[in-house]
């Protein structure tokens, strides 16, 4: 199938947004990815390549942050993942276009507005915080790429120093997005109706969505210096926010207009 140029720009612009923002803050490239793409096109022919490059993304990080990952939360993060994204997976490829959105559009939203309202908040690092954790990311991040906004949050929540943050985030955006590619990949060739997933054009927006990552995450690193990081990421939650709720508008309409 043909992409039309104006998508593919549409497509470069965003990651170039996202990829600013993945720079400065250290976070929020898939989210947004996802979330401004699935304005113009279904969330499930670009959730694979926003795990694609997430995972490149972490990749190029793990070897210097590994050391310093908290395994505690680590292990229910997998735990919870491993039998989650398969879920998040298998709603990507049966649930109608237009309810998809809806969906995806409405976890980022709420997701966003937790990081958003939740700051200074403190809970204890317990078993349920992990677990829950482990839930939710597993289910965002087979059907929307977005689980690590929601592991950050609550890691962040429960006062881990950023050291230990970065390092289990990295670890784990490493081990949640092979594996969602994997389950992916499987349900590409399985019994359910997912040739949707990845295909030719899977390349094609690689390309494009990753030149756009490297150039944006470059222009990010750069604004970093002489910023103030706390407005910056209560400027990325407050535009993910909008962007979603932008989403939810647009399936809304739809809806109520069958």
């Amino acid at each position: 199938m043909t992409i039309a140029p104006s998508l593919l720009l549409a497509g470069l612009l965003v990651a170039l947004v996202a990829g600013v923002v993945r720079g400065f803050a250290g976070f929020g490239f898939s989210a947004l990815t996802v979330a401004g793409m699935s304005l113009f096109m279904p969330p499930a022919s670009i959730v694979p390549v926003a795990l694609v490059l997430e995972v490149l993304a972490s990749l190029s990080l793990l070897r210097s942050t590994a050391h310093h990952a908290d395994h505690d939360w680590l292990r229910w993060l997998v735990a919870g993942n491993a039998v989650f994204i398969p879920v998040g997976v298998a709603l990507l490829t049966v649930l109608p276009d237009t309810l998809l959105r809806l969906l995806v559009g409405a976890a980022l939203m709420t997701t966003a507005a937790g990081l958003r309202i939740g700051v200074g908040y403190r809970f204890a690092p317990s078993r349920r915080l992990r677990a829950t954790a482990g839930v939710v990311s597993g289910l965002l991040t087979g059907v929307a790429a977005s689980g690590g906004v929601v592991a950050a949050m609550l890691m962040t929540a429960s006062g881990m120093p950023p050291a230990a943050l970065r390092g289990t985030m990295i670890t784990f955006l490493v081990f949640c997005g092979s594996y969602a590619l994997v389950c992916a990949a499987l349900a590409t060739t399985g019994a359910m109706p997912a040739s949707r997933l990845l295909g030719p054009d899977t390349l094609v927006w690689g390309l494009v969505l990753g030149s756009g990552m490297l150039a944006g995450i470059r222009i990010g690193r750069h604004l970093f210096e002489g910023a103030d990081p706390a407005r910056f990421h209560g400027f990325v939650l407050n535009l993910l926010i909008f962007i979603s709720g932008l989403g939810v508008a647009r399936a809304a309409y739809d809806l109520a207009g069958n």
